[in-house]
């Protein structure tokens, strides 16, 4: 009886490819495979990791050894997908984007209006400038996340597999944290607190457009109002807890305060008048998450112009935003938080000293920081008070000045 199984075939995986998915390492290194095979591989027990029956969803780990049929005929693999060539602008674009580099990762703060990804009618993205940051690397680097196109800030890029696969972890089990800056409209009554409000797609936009409903998916923000400008606008610092599409637009205009220039969320409301811009004023503006080489990546992005000129439009102080919501969890502040929340705290004692009476009293008298006149100096009982000489001031001849002392 003549075997029909086709000839076995091994490989050891890389450690490029650790943490990836058992059917993107055939996309990688077995190009052509089609996944009808694969799972059909699967099912009857021919593809095994060390030993072990596999499945075409398992991840892998660098030094597994990989056993798998040799297709029959070899299946020519599509061309890859090529992009418009890039420029020198392209290039200089991108690498003047960088803020962190190392052998794993990439971070980028990104400008207001590129996207991250393409589109219908979008040519210009992130992604497809991702060839300028290849560098020395062994692949050519990867998105793990994104950012909406007008939102700036902080934008994380994975440069291998291995790092790609970590990072994607610790973005679907939260424990990379992200920070945000935003201007808004109008100012909360609570000045920090958490909203919880379920997000859902709404319909009839196609999905490009979520909404507050009570079937749709837990969401939780937590925010901080870190100044004010009067009752017209506030600064505030917001923190996802949960990763929903256009989160932050979205419950800050729920709760009446849309973030300033977020028309499709705020409507005509979202506009300020006078020198501020209409750019959305929405900024990540640091980034935490563990390294897979071990320790963290902790990077800060710089607000981009239009959002540095509404700041200091409105009079509120860069240094300020240095004080986090999670400021304990992070241990001692730098000093540079330690002069914020003292400038913070003498700000809030002189908005409540406002209108108060300062120097002196309308009768002359000294007063204390309150306003309120120094009391007399009451004479001890059974003494009288001195009276004062009335006349003329004796003169230097009746009273001359005493001999220096000797040293």
């Amino acid at each position: 009886m003549t075997d029909t199984k086709p000839p076995l075939d091994s490989a050891t995986i890389a450690e490029e490819d650790d943490g990836i998915r058992l059917d993107r390492w055939f996309k990688r290194h077995r190009e052509g495979t089609p996944h009808a095979l694969l799972a059909r591989w699967a099912r009857s027990g021919q593809l095994t990791l060390d030993g072990k029956k596999a499945d075409v969803s398992d991840r892998i780990a660098a030094g597994q050894k990989l056993v798998m049929p040799t297709p029959p005929v070899e299946t020519a693999a599509r061309p890859a997908r090529k992009g418009r060539p890039l420029t020198d602008a392209d290039v200089e674009l991108a690498t003047g984007m960088l803020i962190h580099r190392d052998a794993s990762a990439i971070v980028l703060n990104k400008l207001p209006g590129l996207a991250t990804q393409g589109g219908t009618k979008t040519e210009q993205h992130v992604d497809g400038l991702l060839d300028a940051l290849k560098f020395d690397g062994p692949t050519r680097p990867k998105l793990v996340h994104r950012l909406d196109k007008d939102t700036s800030g902080a934008l994380l890029i994975a440069r291998t597999p291995r790092a790609a696969a970590y990072f994607a972890k610790s973005f679907s089990n939260r424990s990379a944290k992200k920070t945000y800056w935003a201007l808004i409209v109008g100012v909360p009554d609570i000045q920090q607190g958490e909203i919880d409000l379920p997000l859902a797609k709404q319909p009839g936009s196609g999905g490009e457009k979520m909404h507050v409903h009570d079937d749709g998916l837990p969401s939780k923000t937590r925010y901080r109002v870190i100044e004010r400008a009067g009752n017209s606008a506030a600064w505030v610092e917001l923190q996802p807890l949960t990763g929903r599409t256009h989160q932050l637009r979205v419950h800050m205009a729920a709760i009446g305060h849309p973030i300033v220039g977020d028309g499709k969320y705020g409507g005509k409301a979202a506009f300020l008048t006078g020198t501020i811009s209409r750019k959305m004023h929405l900024h990540s503006r640091r980034l935490r998450i563990d390294h897979p080489d071990g320790g963290a990546i902790n990077v800060s992005a710089e607000v981009p112009d239009h959002f540095a000129a509404s700041l200091d439009a409105l009079g509120f102080d860069l240094l300020l935003g240095e004080v986090g919501i999670d400021m304990g969890e992070k241990g001692p502040p730098p000093k540079a938080a330690l002069k914020a929340q003292a400038k913070a705290h003498a700000k809030q004692i002189r908005k409540a000293r406002r209108g108060e009476r300062r120097g002196r009293s309308a009768e002359g008298k000294p007063t204390d920081f309150v306003g309120k006149p120094k009391p007399k100096a009451k004479a001890k009982p059974g003494k009288p008070a001195p009276k004062k000489p009335v006349g003329k001031k004796p003169s230097a001849k009746k009273h001359p000045a005493r001999p220096p002392r000797a040293s």
